[in-house]
């Protein structure tokens, strides 16, 4: 009956079910928390998926964690799969090395090719305002031509053969790999895995096929098109690794600050709200399995929740400037600004990571020595209420009272991060009633440099304060 309810729910096994795997990467002990990661496809874009994973798969992460498995699709498809080859090797550290090396050889580096970049970017910033025709993949080699580029550079970048191979004698014990496209005829969703011996360069490219660029691709005999049109990327087949927790690298930003009014931000606007639209339903599912499992609905030792983290983000000012082409955008300078970007988040994810973990285990100190010597802090209601503050005794004292009275993190609710700034769902019994909240932290080097708890409608922070 419970099984029957997580099929209901779109989920192929129960979440957080306690598997035997026992492979390993890094230091991390038997028991350390079981991480899969979640790569969003977005064009050039997915160059900050790089930087994220480069900092999740560094040493001092994976002495703490273990990665049981990614996913990805169109780029982030690629990332993913980079990253998983360097953990199936055992030399994580191969990951950023061969992740750098991809990006350099995508990007425009020579002058005739910076030359196409901006007359591609042009042309499509024009067609905004100037009816053309279009042209369809099938009437230009281009397309083909493109297609084989793609697969020219991961092959150059990755031993395919190798890599397969060893994934194959670990069978599932190993680092579980799901690269999402959509079948062009019979529109069913298909998640390439590697546990079932289907990862190679024909995936990969089915996976970034998007269908007004490139032909179609043929994968045993079936043929595919972007993963963006099914799965953004992978989450519940995810589920097959046995995670305790899934991290998301979210592209497409969830909000807008002002309304999209000219053609360009439409469009870019309606590319953000599809590329998110089977992601948030995945992550949702997984949510309502947790609240299940809570209330006792799923009464059972082989279940458990699955806490989601998200790293959203932030959208890059070339997106403004060029819309959904700056998805296209092939500049050097422009990959590697998204790159840098990516780390300096990951880090402040991670940053975010172990303040939350000082909170759950209610060592005041130990939360008090994220803080910068000047942060600032407030609370509203529901919680009591606390005008902002930067005395460092007033906030010793309202942590020291808040976390007394039980003031704990919902991890049934995603945990978001977007740029340097940590939202958390959280929820305490005060006086016999039950409350829920929001907290949010701004993080900078590490650090929190505000800090706040109230209702969702207080958030987010004053830029002034």
């Amino acid at each position: 009956m419970q099984s029957d309810v997580l099929r209901t729910l779109g989920f192929p096994y129960p979440a957080g079910f306690v598997g035997t795997a026992h492979w390993r990467t890094g230091m991390a002990p038997d028991d350390a928390p079981r991480i899969a990661i979640a790569c969003q496809g977005g064009g050039s874009h997915t160059a900050f998926t790089a930087g994220v994973l480069a900092r999740w798969l560094s040493a001092d992460v994976l002495d703490d964690y273990r990665v049981v498995g990614l996913s990805g699709t169109s780029g982030g498809a690629i990332c993913a799969l980079l990253g998983w080859a360097a953990l199936i090797e055992d030399k994580p550290e191969l990951a950023k090395q061969r992740l750098d090396s991809f990006w350099a050889a995508n990007s425009a580096g020579s002058p005739p090719e910076m030359i196409i970049n901006e007359m591609l970017l042009a042309a499509f910033k024009l067609s905004h305002y100037i009816s053309a025709p279009a042209i369809s993949p099938y009437s230009t080699p281009t397309s083909t031509w493109s297609l084989e580029h793609l697969r020219t550079m991961l092959e150059q970048t990755l031993d395919f053969p190798a890599v397969t191979a060893r994934a194959a004698e670990s069978g599932t014990e190993a680092p579980l790999l799901l690269l999402g496209a959509v079948d062009v005829l019979s529109g069913s969703f298909k998640a390439f895995s590697s546990h079932d011996g289907e990862i190679s360069a024909d995936a990969v490219l089915a996976s970034a096929a998007i269908p007004n660029l490139f032909r179609s691709v043929p994968v045993d005999g079936s043929l595919y098109w972007d993963g963006l049109f099914s799965q953004n990327p992978p989450v519940g087949d995810l589920l097959y690794a046995h995670p305790d927790e899934i991290w998301v690298i979210q592209i497409n930003p969830t909000e807008r600050v002002t309304e999209p009014t000219s053609v360009m931000e439409i469009e870019d606007r309606r590319n953000e709200l599809a590329g998110n639209l089977s992601l948030y339903q995945e992550l949702n599912f997984i949510e309502q399995i947790d609240k299940l499992i809570e209330r006792g609905a799923l009464r059972t030792d082989s279940y458990r929740p699955v806490t989601i983290r998200i790293l959203e983000m932030n959208r890059p000012p070339a997106s403004e400037r060029l819309g959904y082409a700056s998805k296209l955008n092939r500049d050097p300078r422009f990959l590697t600004s998204l790159i840098e970007q990516g780390e300096d988040q990951a880090g402040e994810f991670l940053a975010a990571l172990r303040f939350e973990q000082a909170w759950d285990l209610g060592d005041v100190d130990a939360v008090l020595d994220f803080f910068a010597d000047d942060a600032l802090m407030r609370a509203a209601a529901p919680f009591r209420e606390l005008p902002t503050t930067r005395d460092q005794a007033v906030q010793r004292e309202f942590l020291t009272r808040s976390l007394s009275a039980g003031v704990t993190i919902d991890h049934n609710r995603k945990q978001i991060v977007k740029q340097a700034h940590a939202k958390w769902r959280v929820r305490a019994v005060i006086d016999g009633r039950r409350i829920e909240g929001m907290a949010v932290a701004d993080f900078s080097g590490g650090r929190v440099t505000r800090f706040a708890l109230g209702t969702v409608d207080m958030f987010p922070l004053d830029p002034e304060e």
